[in-house]
């Protein structure tokens, strides 16, 4: 049983559930050329890199289902099982219909139906009907091909859950192969060590700006040692980070006595944020000061676990979010305010993360219906004409880079728009493909540094055809691969946080 890749997941016989025939398969074939032929028209200008990868992925070579898919449960593990499985609900809503194709990140770059969510969906769908083996090459993959950028769910008709299903599929993988003992010991360094405790993260952040300002990274560069060990496009990514970190410990921030009254909140300060964007966390705290909330910085928060659900380590972002929850729940404040698109987002699901465990279950829920993105909660203010509006002009061009975890995951793309189009003198250009991820998800640029590279060069491009004096965006993996993108294209055009540009409004300072 052949398959070329790209020529519907209606052929896809034999596997799970659905079997497709006559005018069904005709009219998903149909679907999926229309969905193609769209996705095309938005491919922008290219480099020749991009373009020979482009040209290779399209030649879409035929693979063997049966070696693949049917019976391939053999060569591994089959099957799901325990907690932290995928949703069966969301896995039999999926239609075929084929509407998330122009929307998915590598399916523009490859054009392949295995690396669409509509092809990844049938793989999960085989895995659970025992038709492939739950660490089939193939399987996993794709699986971590995947972005996880959420974009197929904001167009889906029929509301699947895509999320749900790639995360717990990943956490599935982890505990059912065996990695090499140095990908082990480097895993449990990153999730166990660094990202399970803002100390050290911090510790290891103060080290990274001794490297960045010693003269050792001259030194690193000069003697060629970054080469060497394969590092140069990983340590261009990190930040140049700041003289002082911002370390939440218990604080509480005052709103000003003449300002509208309008409650209290626990600012999330998140890991990356407050150590690469220390400025931005402290404007954060401003401009929520100047709309009338009181902000508490309660300590003992953590990490978000986002980065860890990425990797399928669900049981160390339950240990992460039981900590955040019960250093919230400490504050006393109405809501939980976050300035990170990514960390919003896996705060607002902890109520799922916990859902088959009951001792946190209520708690998680409880919690995760109090947190709001910053853009959120003053959009909100803003659409009642409660928001402080007492702007300077900033007379700037700027372009707007939609994070995928606020505008797919949150469903929150109009409230940032409506922020920057308040503030006077400001003028917003859109730029093409705002909302196609770009390539950064979490630490994806690292594991996968082509694909990373080939969605954060096409992304530049557009932002530097808006001939905007600087690009906005709201979460740090986003600004820190954009920088990264925007370098090699030798452009200096600045990388600027929503909350940066409201706090120089109001402090009446130009942000660049």
């Amino acid at each position: 049983m052949l398959l070329a890749e790209g020529q519907g997941a209606a052929r896809w016989r034999g596997v799970g559930n659905g079997v497709y025939t006559g005018e069904a398969c005709a009219t998903e074939a149909q679907a999926e050329r229309a969905g193609e032929q769209k996705a095309r028209r938005q491919v922008s200008a290219e480099t020749p890199e991009d373009a020979q990868h482009r040209a290779l992925a399209s030649q879409r070579q035929p693979i063997d289902l049966t070696q693949h898919v049917l019976g391939a449960g053999a060569r591994g593990v089959s099957g799901f099982s325990g907690p932290d499985q995928p949703s069966d609900d969301s896995l039999q809503r999926c239609v075929r219909c084929g509407y998330c194709l122009p929307a998915c990140p590598t399916y523009l770059e490859t054009y392949s139906e295995a690396s669409s969510p509509r092809g990844r969906i049938r793989m999960i769908q085989a895995v659970a009907d025992g038709a492939l083996s739950l660490t089939d090459p193939s399987f996993v993959a794709q699986m971590y091909q995947c972005l996880d950028c959420r974009a197929c769910e904001a167009v889906c008709p029929s509301g699947v859950r895509y999320g749900q299903l790639v995360e717990t599929a990943r956490t599935q993988i982890e505990r059912a192969r065996s990695r090499p003992a140095g990908e082990r010991a480097l895993r449990s360094a990153v999730f166990s060590g660094l990202f399970a405790d803002q100390r050290r993260l911090r510790l290891a952040g103060r080290a990274l700006r001794w490297y960045q300002r010693s003269g050792a990274r001259r030194l690193a560069h000069g003697s060629g040692a970054l080469d060497a060990l394969g590092l140069r496009a990983t340590e261009a990514l990190a930040p140049s980070l700041p003289d002082q970190f911002y370390a939440p410990s218990g604080e509480v921030y005052a709103a000003p006595p003449d300002a509208p009254q309008r409650g209290r909140v626990a600012f999330f300060a998140g890991c990356v944020m407050s150590a690469a964007f220390a400025a931005t966390e402290r404007a954060t705290i401003r401009v929520l000061n100047a709309n009338g909330f009181t902000v508490v910085a309660p300590a003992g928060q953590e990490c978000c676990g986002a980065l860890t659900i990425h990797a399928g380590e669900m049981d160390r972002a339950r240990t992460l979010a039981t900590r955040n929850i019960a250093a919230c729940e400490a504050s006393g404040a109405d809501y939980v305010v976050s300035n990170a698109a990514g960390c919003g987002s896996a705060l607002k699901e902890y109520g799922e993360l916990f859902a088959e465990f009951p001792a946190w279950r209520e708690r998680a829920s409880a919690f995760a219906a109090r947190v709001r993105d910053i853009s959120e909660l003053l959009g909100e203010a803003l659409a009642h004409g409660e928001l402080n509006t007492r702007f300077e002009p900033l007379p700037l061009t700027v372009t707007y880079q939609e994070p995928c975890h606020l505008a797919h995951a949150q469903r929150i793309s109009a409230q940032p728009r409506a922020l920057l189009a308040a503030i006077p003198g400001l003028k917003v250009v859109e730029m093409a493909e705002a909302s196609l991820c770009c390539g950064s998800a979490g630490v994806y640029n690292i594991t996968h540094p082509q694909m990373a590279g080939a969605l954060g060069r096409r992304k530049a491009g557009h932002i530097v055809a808006t001939q905007a004096q600087a690009v906005v965006t709201a979460n740090p993996g986003c600004a820190l691969h954009l920088r990264a993108q925007l370098d090699q294209m030798g452009s200096a055009l600045p990388v600027l946080h929503l909350v940066d540009l409201l706090d120089a409004a109001y402090r009446g300072r130009m942000p660049i």
